[in-house]
């Protein structure tokens, strides 16, 4: 299986790597605006540089791996559906719902496999506390609680293209709750400050904010965010239910403790999200490969992107006008 890639920043290069690593896969072409990025990644998995163009006219590129930057994202789906080719794209879709629909209906005019990377659904821990919900292990679900704290915030630059928070940063966490749910969230009340870098509130977005997801059933999931936390990569999970408890915890640079007469110490939780979910971008490309070669709809799908988009949109709301919000369909 033979794949282009469009987009040879940080995370291209995740991707990129993991195909070159992977046996039955190969790194054929690689395309940037930046040549020199683009040179150095082809150069270092021994692929080509190439543009969109010729990735998309290539017929012996059967994959396509969309890194590019969010505007593009939509635009690009469209060119792969039409091109025949299978599509991995990065979260999001794009930032603009009515815009997501018309990208999938094309998607599906084509029949083209499409998977969006919301990568945390196969992080080995989150993965087996799901499979281990789906198997009863604590009766239905009632309430999900979702952490999500990075160590420091971005750059303001970044703010303004980025959709702001509940767009950029939980929709993952919006995603993941989805995944354990089961179930769709109808309303969303949403809370948020400028609490970690005043410049964040300047640019018109929040850097510490709080979600409450409702489902028609009447559960409930309570997302928290912050672009601060000064102990690491905070990435927690826990689901209450009928039967009792589940939770997966943060992952530690080592699982060593000193215990002395002052009490327990041990190492700091990992720093950064290409540690903590290393293992999570590799088995979701591998997931992606099965099902491409097995012919069945990758996932998480394009449906899935829309639907995350989409409580994004009214968690922004809700938190603009400080009122509960019902989700779109």
């Amino acid at each position: 299986m033979r794949f282009g890639l469009i987009g040879a920043g940080r995370i291209g290069r995740i991707h990129g790597g993991n195909v070159a690593a992977h046996k039955g896969t190969e790194l054929a072409l690689v395309a940037d605006a930046d040549a020199k990025a683009a040179a150095d990644v082809a150069a270092q998995y021994g692929a080509k540089v190439a543009d969109i163009a010729g990735i998309m006219a290539d017929k012996n590129i059967d994959a396509v791996l969309i890194c590019a930057p969010t505007d593009m994202h939509s635009d690009l789906i469209e060119q792969a559906a039409r091109a025949g080719k299978a599509i991995f794209c990065e979260k999001p879709v794009d930032l603009n719902a009515d815009r997501i629909k018309a990208c999938l209906k094309v998607v599906n005019e084509a029949k083209a496999p499409l998977m969006i990377g919301f990568n945390r659904r196969f992080d080995p821990n989150f993965a087996a506390l799901q499979q281990r919900l789906h198997n009863g292990a604590v009766g239905n679900v009632e309430i999900v609680t979702v952490i999500s704290r990075d160590p420091s915030p971005p750059p303001v630059s970044y703010i303004g293209r980025s959709g702001g928070l509940f767009r950029d940063m939980m929709i993952h966490d919006f995603d993941m709750a989805r995944f354990l749910l089961d179930e769709e969230p109808i309303a969303v009340t949403a809370v948020g400050s400028s609490l970690v870098d005043p410049e964040i509130g300047k640019a018109g977005d929040v850097d510490t904010a709080a979600v409450l997801l409702e489902t028609k059933s009447g559960k409930i999931a309570q997302i928290s965010n912050s672009r601060r936390a000064t102990y690491g990569y905070d990435q927690r999970i826990e689901v209450h239910g009928a039967k009792g408890m589940i939770r997966a915890g943060n992952v530690h640079e080592t699982s060593v403790e000193v215990a002395t007469g002052q009490g327990f110490t041990g190492d700091p939780v990992q720093n950064f999200f290409l540690e903590r979910y290393a293992n999570a971008y590799r088995l979701e490309l591998e997931a992606f490969i099965n099902a491409v070669e097995k012919g069945v709809a990758p996932a998480p799908s394009g449906e899935d992107g829309l639907r995350a988009q989409l409580i994004a949109d009214a968690a922004t709301e809700s938190w603009r006008a400080k009122k509960r919000v019902e989700i779109g369909a």
